[in-house]
């Protein structure tokens, strides 16, 4: 009897291995369908140069480039210190001190979305670079023609400019943009999620698979969904609920449309555990926080403490963890 009793009991264990392990490939195929993996390169990386990269660097991290020299592109968008490429503010303080009033996204993996900043108001990272260098905000500089000259001045810069454009091309403002955006589109991370949809069934854990499974069981993939977990497409802040901050109306102030009132960029998930606070204002202070709210003002649902401990879980999974290789110059 005793052991018969084994033998049925190691049959059980086998059973329910083999069970788990379908559920496990199961809720692969279906995230692999969902999300997908990030490509190796960013749109345009193709025709990047290491010179063009290497002074997209220099440009990258130098305060020379706002009008007191007091901020660069890496005072707003961290690569130093474990930041997950944003400064940890609610909003930014520019060179003249004052606040913006908008979140700063994450500059990780930003080539690979549909468009830029939160209002989708530049259509790719070029654009995208010559927007904070000029907004009296932020960096503050008076005019492209002044960012030509100061750079200009600096034979470092001459020397790089020549190495990446050619002897004969001038140090024009579309060059300096193009050299930082070449830069950006080397950030791209990877993580214990892309681990795991590869087949490595240690990478995630029963509470981080349980978590992607309510994350797409609840709905959250109607947004995001795609490599970054969103970066694809526009949604309305409070779609289902009102979302309490009515000033900022988002992409309506692009486009003049009052259809588009209140609609934003959906951003991407991945790294999203080292980008806190959350929303296109900061208004949520941690994960946990920004999740749960994001359930009832989005989707109607009221997740309960299990279901958004569950579903940080799996967001933590998106966090690359050599961040290190990224700080290649301190400002």
């Amino acid at each position: 009897m005793i052991r018969t009793g084994r033998i049925f009991l190691a049959v059980a264990l086998m059973l329910t291995a083999g069970l788990i392990q379908a559920d496990e490939s199961a809720l692969r195929q279906q995230a692999l369908g969902t999300f997908g993996v990030l490509p190796a390169q960013m749109p345009g990386a193709q025709n990047d140069t290491p010179e063009l990269i290497e002074l997209g660097r220099q440009l990258y991290f130098d305060k020379a480039l706002s009008i007191n020299h007091s901020q660069s592109c890496n005072s707003c968008h961290r690569l130093d210190g474990g930041r997950g490429g944003d400064d940890g503010s609610k909003t930014s303080r520019g060179a003249k001190g004052m606040f913006g009033s908008r979140n700063a996204p994450t500059v990780l993996n930003a080539g690979f979305a549909f468009a830029q900043f939160w209002d989708g108001r530049a259509a790719n990272l070029v654009e995208q670079a010559k927007g904070p260098i000029l907004n009296p905000v932020e960096m503050a500089m008076p005019s492209a023609a002044a960012v030509e000259k100061r750079i200009s001045a600096m034979p470092r810069y001459q020397k790089a400019f020549a190495r990446a454009f050619g002897s004969d091309a001038a140090i024009s403002f579309d060059h300096i943009a193009q050299a930082i955006a070449a830069f950006e589109r080397t950030l791209i991370t990877h993580d214990r999620f892309d681990q795991w949809q590869r087949g490595d069934d240690s990478a995630l854990s029963a509470q981080e698979q349980r978590g992607l499974q309510t994350f797409i069981n609840s709905g959250c993939t109607a947004c995001h969904n795609g490599p970054l977990l969103g970066g694809q497409k526009y949604a309305k802040m409070g779609l289902v609920h009102p979302y309490g901050n009515t000033q900022d109306k988002g992409r309506m102030a692009v486009t003049g449309d009052p259809k588009d009132a209140y609609f934003f960029k959906v951003p991407t998930l991945r790294n999203i555990a080292l980008t806190a606070p959350y929303f296109h204002d900061g208004e949520a202070a941690i994960l946990a926080e920004a999740v749960k709210k994001m359930g009832w003002l989005q989707l109607g649902r009221k997740l309960n403490d299990s279901q958004v401990a569950d579903i940080v879980a799996v967001l933590k999974s998106l966090s690359m963890k050599n961040l290190d290789k990224f700080q290649m110059i301190s400002e």
